[in-house]
């Protein structure tokens, strides 16, 4: 309909303005009337033969066998449409509406008989090109949108490997204590319970407030420190301007839990964990350090957790850099990310 609209002011400005070397006297109130009509009355074979247009060329795209009848049966369209049109102009629009404002010399007189064509063509033309630029942006949408979805989907099935990860850690916890009949048993149930229910809402959640995450870390540390006693030193330091500000859940826990699983799991003497959560504007500063049995072997091996955590990073935060370090009696993370600029995926249904 705007396609239409569009293409009758156009037309009618034009015949305004051709009329009036035609139409002298005429006040410009009723030149432009009669340029409307005229316009109104030639329309009917251009869209006719445009909409027949559009029908055989997306026939001939989507069932290419059709293209040997449509290219003949299209080009009878076109001399129905010219003839059509050129009947309303030699048999009711000059002789009636313009009074003769200009000698029609036959029905099919070569100069316009062109003219009708090239009228009709155009915008015909005009209008498959419309349509087709109208499909390719859907199908650009369309792409765009299962780009989405497939980005979505990834994101969710990251986060179901990094749940069971975490519950698969845990429940090593509760089976070492178990198996040593140890009293602090009971309250690893009870605080692992607390961080199963953050699993079952605050994660599904496409963020939350930064003080929430800290809070899920502080429990599970104290978690931890039911198993390690002594033997381990936590130190977890907070610099933070604004705890309300929103991150992906679970982002931070995985580093975490590797530092607890290759580096105060496998140390058989007095170990360390520090951790350090900074945010400033917006951009949070992580780093997490763990002491290691010196082995001589400083390549970094990525597990489950980190590779999961470094792709949704990849996923939903366009600017952060990570950087992971094997030192030799020290494995160090430090992980920068812009919380501002976040990418736009919509977990609605997750």
């Amino acid at each position: 309909m705007l396609f239409w609209l569009a293409y009758i002011v156009h037309e009618n400005i034009l015949e305004y303005a051709w009329f009036q070397s035609y139409f002298p006297s005429l006040e410009p109130g009723a030149r432009a009337w009669l340029a409307f009509k005229t316009v109104l009355c030639i329309l009917p074979p251009k869209v006719l033969f445009a909409y027949f247009l559009l029908w055989a060329v997306g026939r001939g795209l989507n069932r290419s066998r059709d293209i040997p009848w449509l290219i003949p049966a299209t080009t009878l369209a076109l001399a129905a449409a010219v003839t059509f049109y050129r009947a309303i102009l030699y048999y009711y629009a000059v002789p009636l509406m313009l009074n003769n404002a200009w000698k029609e010399i036959s029905l099919f007189a070569l100069g316009r008989v062109l003219n009708a064509f090239i009228d009709i063509s155009l915008v015909a033309a005009c209008a498959v090109a419309m349509k087709f630029l109208r499909l390719s942006w859907l199908s650009r949408m369309r792409e765009k949108k299962l780009m989405q979805e497939k980005l979505e989907a990834e994101l969710k099935f990251l986060r179901t490997q990094t749940n069971p990860h975490f519950l698969f850690n845990t429940l090593n916890n509760i089976y070492a204590l178990a198996r040593k009949k140890s009293d602090d048993t009971a309250d690893v149930v009870m605080k692992l319970a607390k961080l199963l229910r953050f699993m079952l809402y605050e994660s599904r959640k496409q963020r939350i407030p930064l003080s929430v995450e800290i809070r899920m870390i502080e429990d599970y540390l104290e978690l931890e420190k039911i198993r390690y006693s002594d033997r381990l030193t936590i130190r977890f330091e907070k610099e933070i301007d604004d705890a309300s500000h929103p991150i992906a859940p679970l982002l931070l826990l995985p580093f975490i839990e590797n530092a607890f699983k290759h580096g105060a799991s496998e140390t058989r003497f007095d170990s360390f964990i520090h951790i350090k959560v900074a945010l400033q504007e917006g951009v949070l500063d992580f780093s997490i350090d763990n002491s290691k049995e010196e082995n001589g072997d400083t390549s970094v091996t990525e597990n489950i957790g980190l590779s999961n955590v470094r792709r949704q990073l990849e996923l939903m935060y366009q600017e952060h850099d990570l950087q992971v370090a094997n030192h030799r009696e020290e494995f160090r993370v430090h992980l920068t990310i812009n919380l501002n600029n976040d990418a736009t995926i919509s977990l609605s249904h997750y």
